[in-house]
């Protein structure tokens, strides 16, 4: 398989697996609501943020959404957004890896990096694990300065194992729900119409009949197709009113799909700024949160919630490691999902705890009306401490996963195991400064024993 080189793609690599294990300190005056809803809101760097959630959330993580900076070689307020190709492709690559067995990840990205992107991450996950490349309509209209401008950003979606990921289908829009009709006063409700005929590729020969309608039409299946269903399940589908022979009983047989059976329709690679909004909508709900343009590329409420409808369940866990202005977990949070959002920025502090702080006390801006959001739950606030050890190895996250724990007096007795799995929050242990690591610190250990959270 074909890969990408840049001048510092192994020392980028091997950076990623120095970085130190870090301790997560709470800042209990920037948290809000519910302590154990479960939700977190760290600041500092995006991959020691990462490495610091390791031992507890290895393998987790249902979704990860993250909206990099785009090389567009212009200065954002909030980002370094001013960086060589070989500087941006070393920032993403350590940062692809985390991710659940059955979890999908998407990156939002422009045409300035996405091909780029696309190579790289072919190679971390494997081309087999490639989904889609979604494209989102972001604009209304075409950029007047440009003679040829960009309508759309790439959302580009990886699996981590395409065979175990289980994407959702998407509600019926109220447009498509509007071609529901019932011109036969169907008791079971509106229905659509579908082709009743399939491709001859897979056909057996008792999907090759003669059908008449009611009003003693007869049709073959046309040229170079066959009847979708043999002729048996035909007539019983027949028998139970589910086919629709036209109005005057002449016509083509198709089957009937009934409004009240569809849990969703799939969805496909072409979003509109229709469906999931558009960069004006997404400015327009910063500027009620803050009364002020803060971001240059918000993104609409409406797009995550389609992100999020598609890859997670209700209580599966979310992560977004570059926050910005906090839509994801925003929306997660009004979605019912868990989340972990990251960002180093100080506006971490200065709008993504506020934001979430709006939405725990009931705000009703973005997506709010149509998923019923009343207020609650809450969120813990953390910053990066100190290194739990210098080293990188299982004794690093072994050490931080016993630092973690509210109670921690199983970590204080040296060489009976790993304490049961918490939150993170609690005070530190000894075990970090202890001189010789316990039995349940080696590396041997780590590596018979599995990853962090299991119990010895």
């Amino acid at each position: 398989m074909p890969t990408l080189h840049w001048l510092t793609r192994d020392e980028d690599i091997r950076a990623a697996s120095r970085a130190p294990y870090r301790l997560l300190e709470e800042v209990p005056k920037l948290s809000a609501g519910d302590a154990d809803a479960g939700n977190m809101l760290v600041q500092g760097d995006n991959l020691e943020a990462l490495k610091a959630l390791l031992p507890f959330y290895a393998g987790r993580v249902k979704c990860i959404y993250i909206d990099p900076p785009y090389n567009t070689r212009s200065a954002f307020e909030h980002y370094d957004d001013n960086l060589e190709h070989t500087q941006w492709l070393a920032m993403m690559w350590p940062r692809l890896e985390l991710l659940a067995e059955d979890g999908s990840l998407w990156v939002n990205i422009d045409d300035n990096e996405a091909h780029y992107l696309k190579v790289v991450m072919d190679e971390v996950f494997g081309r087999k694990n490639f989904v889609a490349n979604v494209l989102w309509q972001k604009r209304t209209s075409p950029d007047a300065r440009l003679r040829l401008g960009a309508a759309h950003d790439h959302v580009l979606t990886y699996a981590r194992d395409s065979i175990l990921v289980n994407l959702n289908k998407v509600p019926l829009t109220e447009d498509k729900a509007k071609s529901f009709t019932n011109p036969d006063n169907d008791p079971k409700g509106v229905w659509a119409s579908t082709d009743f005929t399939g491709q001859t590729g897979h056909a057996t020969p008792i999907q090759f009949y003669t059908i008449t309608t009611p009003a003693g039409i007869r049709y073959a299946p046309p040229e170079g197709r066959c009847w979708a269903l043999n002729e048996s399940t035909f007539r019983c589908l027949v028998e139970k009113g589910r086919v629709w022979f036209g109005k005057n009983g002449k016509a083509r047989p198709r089957l009937k799909r009934y409004l009240s059976e569809i849990e969703g329709t799939t969805s496909w690679t072409w979003w509109s700024n229709v469906e999931v909004g558009h960069n004006q909508e997404s400015k327009k709900e910063i500027l009620s949160l803050f009364s002020s343009e803060m971001f240059d590329t918000p993104k609409p409420e409406r797009l995550i919630q389609r992100i999020l409808h598609i890859a997670t369940t209700p209580g599966d866990l979310v992560i977004d490691s570059f926050l910005g202005s906090g839509t994801t977990a925003a929306v997660a949070h009004k979605m019912g999902r868990r989340y972990i959002g990251i960002e180093m920025g100080e506006h971490a502090v200065t709008h993504c705890a506020p934001r979430l702080a709006k939405v725990i006390a009931g705000e009703q801006g973005g997506i709010s009306k149509s998923v019923d959001w009343q207020g609650g739950g809450g969120f813990r606030f953390y910053r990066l401490d100190r290194p739990c050890s210098t080293k990188t190895d299982g004794f690093g996250a072994t050490c931080a996963f016993r630092c973690w724990p509210r109670t921690c007096g199983s970590a204080r007795r040296a060489g009976r195991g790993r304490p049961r799995a918490m939150p993170p929050g609690g005070r530190r242990c000894s075990a970090c400064t202890t001189a010789a690591p316990a039995p349940c610190c080696t590396t041997a250990f780590w590596a018979t024993n599995g990853r962090a959270g299991a119990t010895c």
